[in-house]
């Protein structure tokens, strides 16, 4: 399956959240509720959901597995070659009988 791109599916559930609160703070505005319902309709379209609070979760876990993805790459990703193969640093001692 082909997944969208993680800067759009971001940029859009901001646009979505954003637009929700709006509307939770005018709900009798019918622009604002038009404009709120076309923000879920594009993140239904973009997550291939067909309810815009499952295509929200979606999308949050969408970017939430990218995340968490991209932290293991980095985790996983070999030391620099002058620390491989080298131990705990050792103690500095003085040469023998001294």
């Amino acid at each position: 399956m082909l997944l969208p791109a993680k800067a759009e599916v971001a940029r859009q559930l901001r646009r979505y959240r954003a637009w929700e609160r709006v509307m939770l703070a005018a709900p009798h505005d019918r622009t604002v509720r038009i404009t709120f319902e076309d923000s879920g309709y594009t993140l239904c379209v973009l997550m291939g959901k067909r309810c815009a609070r499952e295509a929200a979760d979606a999308a949050e876990h969408y970017l939430r597995t990218q995340q968490i993805a991209s932290v293991r790459d980095q985790s996983a990703s070999p030391r620099p070659a002058a620390a491989v193969g080298r131990g705990p640093v050792a103690e500095h001692r003085s040469p023998a009988g001294t």
